[in-house]
């Protein structure tokens, strides 16, 4: 028998461990392939641009840059999670359910969230409707931000940060207030996140010329599903994360996208 056989403990934070660099290199898989697909009439430039590059090496370089930043990253949060307690990806004490139709069900909510927030929102925010990428790039971009984003702001952000604050400048203490505090400002940074490309597309070059009522919509749209996902994240570990983001983007992104 083998030593992480014996240790119930290691042998789980090893599968977990697995499961994460798999999730990055379907992440870098999917960031390479998006360089071939159609990015929408709005992404376009107004003048054509030469590449630096053809597109078989921009993918590779595309795929290489995700897997070495965003593995990195997160395998840093892995170790940070540990360290405050988090759920393994495949914690025993975390059944299916909890793990998958769970955030299933909650991310379709968030969804139908959005777009009751971008019909609301559309006629007063000074650009209407919030774009989606074309079909079939959607499901590329959902599959993508479902696993770079949770990665960035809610496996390594919210960790790194919960420990440094609570473990090691409060010696352990208000862990549960502090994870919640961070959850917020992650929240925060993962809506202004999105506010760089919707400049792009409108044309914008300060965000003087962004609508206040755009910013509102991009905090309400983009920090309730962050909320969501920081509290499966603490209750049933980052594949729970994932899931009501993947869930969200699948009736926002795709569906929504489609009318």
């Amino acid at each position: 028998m083998t030593a992480a056989a014996s240790d119930p403990d290691k042998s789980n934070r090893s599968a977990s461990t697995r499961t994460f660099i798999i999730l990055i290199a379907i992440y870098a898989v999917v960031a390479g392939l998006s360089v071939f697909l159609p990015q929408g009439t709005a992404a376009a430039p107004a003048q054509p641009t030469e590449l630096p590059a053809s597109l078989p090496v921009l993918a590779l370089a595309n795929g290489l840059i995700v897997f070495v930043a965003y593995g990195g990253l997160g395998l840093l949060g892995l170790f940070f999670a540990r360290k405050i307690g988090m759920p393994e990806i495949w914690d025993p004490a975390v059944t299916s359910r909890q793990r998958f139709l769970i955030p299933a069900i909650t991310g379709a909510v968030i969804g139908a969230f959005l777009i009751l927030i971008d019909v609301l929102f559309a006629p007063i925010n000074g650009i209407g409707h919030i774009p989606h990428p074309p079909f079939p790039t959607s499901i590329v971009a959902t599959l993508a931000a479902a696993i770079g984003e949770e990665t960035l702001f809610r496996l390594f952000f919210i960790t790194f940060w919960t420990w440094l604050i609570s473990r090691v400048i409060l010696r352990g203490r208000w862990q549960t207030p502090i994870y919640w505090i961070v959850s917020v400002f992650a929240a925060i940074a993962f809506a202004m996140s999105h506010l760089p490309g919707l400049m792009y597309l409108e044309g914008w070059n300060s965000m003087s010329q962004v609508p206040l009522v755009l910013i509102i919509e991009l905090l309400l749209l983009n920090a309730a599903l962050g909320m969501a996902a920081a509290g499966l994240f603490k209750k049933y570990g980052f594949l729970a994360a994932v899931g009501v983001h993947l869930w969200a983007d699948v009736i926002w992104h795709v569906l929504y996208g489609l009318i």
